[in-house]
């Protein structure tokens, strides 16, 4: 029976558009790179929870001869025994917990979740005032790359994320 619409072919259902696709590629490789940072900085955090481990690397520290870092060894020898070795349990699950969010933000960006693109908006906005006041009160380069790559993220992901929803209103 011949077809009397005039389609010689079915169209497929409207997708959301990916003109953003390797914008939010390069966000989840950001955020998966930072979760496997923090998942490294807890495992170390835990293992110097023991004291053994702790006093290995207090006296590694104190004997490492750096001239042009002398001052800054000393400084983190010293904090370090000021913390102690307990202090690290609690480093290790803060460094998993922002681990988590990050993993949760990265992944759900990969996958063009639009929950992902405000969770991200929220998470990395929310971090951008302490990063402005770490900029200008201890500045460093880094520091202040930082905190111009998380503005560039979140302006960026606002801007997709609106036009997402003006996507899903034409089209619904």
């Amino acid at each position: 029976m011949p077809d009397t619409s005039g389609s010689t072919h079915m169209t497929p259902a409207p997708k959301r558009k990916s003109q953003h696709n390797i914008g939010l590629r390069v966000i989840a490789i950001y955020k998966a790179v930072k979760t496997v940072g923090l998942i490294l900085v807890a495992i170390a955090a835990f293992h110097l929870n023991r004291t053994q481990n702790f006093e290995r690397l207090v006296l590694w520290l104190e004997q490492l001869s750096l001239t042009d870092s002398n001052s800054l060894r000393w400084k983190l020898v010293t904090t370090l025994v000021d913390m102690g070795p307990r202090k690290f349990i609690a480093i290790g699950i803060v460094a998993l917990a922002y681990a988590a969010v990050f993993a949760a933000e990265g992944t759900g960006l990969w996958l063009r979740k639009y929950w992902a693109e405000w969770f991200t908006v929220i998470a990395t906005g929310s971090l951008v005032p302490l990063e402005l006041y770490e900029a200008l009160h201890h500045f460093t380069w880094l520091k202040l790359a930082a905190l111009l790559a998380n503005i560039a993220i979140v302006a960026y992901l606002v801007r997709v994320a609106l036009q997402s929803r003006a996507d899903r209103a034409g089209t619904g």
